[in-house]
């Protein structure tokens, strides 16, 4: 089946959003514009890695350009979102490659998370090689072009997302449940 592209040029929204109480949150990235919708599930560690990552490229694209790159320093107030994901929430794919790129010439970050591959065998001898090529064959993918001002707000959600859900222990820093958890620093004993 030909691979399906779902392309956002600066979306109306494109947020880190969860369904769930925390310990059993489902994370989702989706993606909105113009009536269109997609959501695509992730897990919680993907979340927290892209948020980092787009605040350390635009970090790096703001140095490099010498401060005249369209990026703000921090997310501007005006534009941070904290209503829930859009209904119908219908998960098109799995992410399970994500990568990112500032584009300098059209000052833009993009994003693109990329389906799971199903087969085992094909993941490992041709992921690398297949990893976010046009090729019509190839896993679903969803890209999106930010501008830095975007792309802050989006990291900062989803670094406040990400930082909402359980305590850790403060013994092993594994999350803790409501009704405590088996920590291993303390040889099994329920905390």
């Amino acid at each position: 089946m030909p691979r399906q592209v779902f392309f956002y040029d600066q979306p109306e929204r494109f947020v880190a959003g969860t369904v769930g109480q925390p310990g059993s949150r489902a994370f989702f990235l989706q993606a909105s514009a113009r009536g269109r919708i997609t959501s695509v599930l992730l897990e919680k560690t993907q979340v927290a890695a892209l948020a980092e990552r787009v605040e350390e490229v635009l970090d790096e694209a703001l140095r490099r350009s010498g401060g005249q790159a369209p990026i703000p320093a921090m997310a501007p107030t005006e534009l941070v979102d904290t209503a829930p994901l859009d209904l119908p929430l219908e998960q098109e794919f799995r992410v399970g490659t994500m990568a990112l790129a500032w584009d300098s010439t059209e000052g833009y970050l993009v994003v693109e998370a990329q389906a799971v591959i199903e087969d085992a065998e094909d993941a490992e001898d041709e992921e690398a090689e297949l990893a976010f090529e046009d090729d019509e064959n190839g896993p679903d993918m969803l890209r999106v072009r930010l501008t830095g001002a975007m792309a802050r707000v989006f990291a900062k959600r989803a670094l406040d997302l990400v930082a909402a859900g359980r305590k850790p222990c403060p013994f092993c820093n594994l999350p803790l449940d409501p009704e405590g958890h088996l920590c291993p620093r303390q040889n099994g004993y329920k905390r």
